[in-house]
C-alpha cells in the first residue's frame, strides 16, 4: 500500500534529483531547550540551507538514541512540552513555509497515549507530512502504518548494516517518502560510518527500491555529509544539532541568545557541502 498522491517529500526528493545533489535532513527535538526557542530553530532551518526537518517527538526513554538526543528528549520534557505542542510547533511553521517537509520521528507510546487514531488526524491537520516509528515492525503496519497512509502521510522506515535482502523486502512493503539507511549499528550519534561501506550499502538499497535513500546517524562535519552524499538521496544530520544547542545553553540548562544561531549555522554549513559535492 502507497500514497496515491504526491507529497511534499515526493516533491523534495524529485525537484533535488533534478538539481542533482543530495538532500539535507536535519533533526531536532520538538520543545528542545524550550517552546519559544525551538520555534525559532524549526522556523529557521528551510532559510539555513535544510530540505527535510526531522521533528522528534519527546520521549522518557528514547532507546535507540544516544545521549545528546537523550538529554535533549529530557530538557524538552522538564520544560513541559507535550505532543500538542509538538503539532503546534508545526502550524506555526506552516503559517510561512507551505513547501518544506516535515517528518515526526520517535516512539509509538507518545502516539498510543494520544490516542494513535486522534495523533494521525491532528498531525495530518497540522501540517506534518511523514512519521518515523522506530519501534513498531512492519509485522504491526495496521497499527499505526497503514492508518497513516491512509490518510496521506508517508510512513518512512529504517535500513540498517544487518538489514539483509530477505527482511528488506519486509521493511520495503509499505514504505514510502524515503528509505533511511542507519548506516552504523548501535545508538544514533555514537561513531561515523565509513563512507565506502556506506555507498556499497546504498547501491544495494537502490537496486531493491525506487524510493530516495537517506543516510544517517554518525554525520557531524560538513566533510563528512559530503563524502556520505556520494550514491545516496540525502544526508540525514541530527545529534550534531542537538549537541550545538547543548553546548549554547547556561550552566542550568536555559536557552541564550546564540543557541538557535549556532543551530542554523552549522546548518548552514552543511547545506553549502551538500551544494558543492
Amino acid at each position: 500500500m502507497t500514497n496515491k498522491n504526491e507529497t511534499r517529500i515526493d516533491r523534495r526528493f524529485a525537484a533535488l534529483k533534478k538539481e542533482g545533489r543530495a538532500a539535507l535532513v536535519t533533526f531536532i527535538t520538538a520543545g528542545d531547550p524550550d517552546l519559544e526557542t525551538s520555534q525559532k530553530i524549526l522556523n529557521g532551518l528551510p532559510k539555513a540551507g535544510a530540505d527535510v526537518i526531522e521533528l522528534g517527538m519527546p520521549f522518557s526513554d528514547p532507546m535507540a538514541d544516544g545521549p545528546a538526543i537523550q538529554a535533549s528528549s529530557l530538557r524538552a520534557l522538564k520544560a513541559g512540552h507535550t505532543m500538542k505542542k509538538t503539532l503546534d510547533l508545526v502550524r506555526q511553521f506552516r503559517k510561512t513555509d507551505a513547501d518544506t517537509p516535515i517528518v515526526l520521528m520517535g516512539y509509538y507510546n507518545p502516539i498510543y497515549v494520544h490516542p494513535a487514531e486522534k495523533f494521525l488526524d491532528e498531525a495530518t491537520q497540522a501540517g506534518v507530512d511523514g512519521l518515523i516509528v522506530v519501534d513498531i515492525p512492519p509485522e504491526a503496519d495496521e497499527e499505526l502504518c497503514l492508518p497513516a497512509v491512509e490518510r496521506g502521510l508517508n510512513f518512512i522506515r529504517l535500513a540498517t548494516p544487518t538489514t539483509d535482502d530477505k527482511r528488506l523486502k519486509t521493511v520495503l512493503k509499505n514504505t514510502s517518502g524515503f528509505l533511511y539507511y542507519v548506516s552504523i549499528t548501535g545508538i544514533t550519534g555514537a561513531a561515523s560510518a565509513n563512507p565506502d561501506d556506506v555507498q556499497l550499502q546504498v547501491a544495494r538499497l537502490k537496486a531493491a527500491t525506487t524510493l530516495p535513500v537517506a543516510v544517517g546517524f554518525g554525520v557531524r562535519t560538513p566533510e563528512q555529509a559530503r563524502a556520505l552524499a556520494k550514491g545516496a538521496d540525502g544526508v540525514v544530520v541530527g545529534s550534531a544539532l542537538v549537541r550545538a544547542i547543548e553546548t549554547s545553553l547556561t550552566q542550568d540548562g536555559r536557552a541564550t541568545g546564540n543557541t538557535a544561531g549556532s543551530v542554523l549555522s552549522l546548518v548552514d554549513g552543511l547545506s553549502a557541502a551538500l551544494r558543492t559535492s
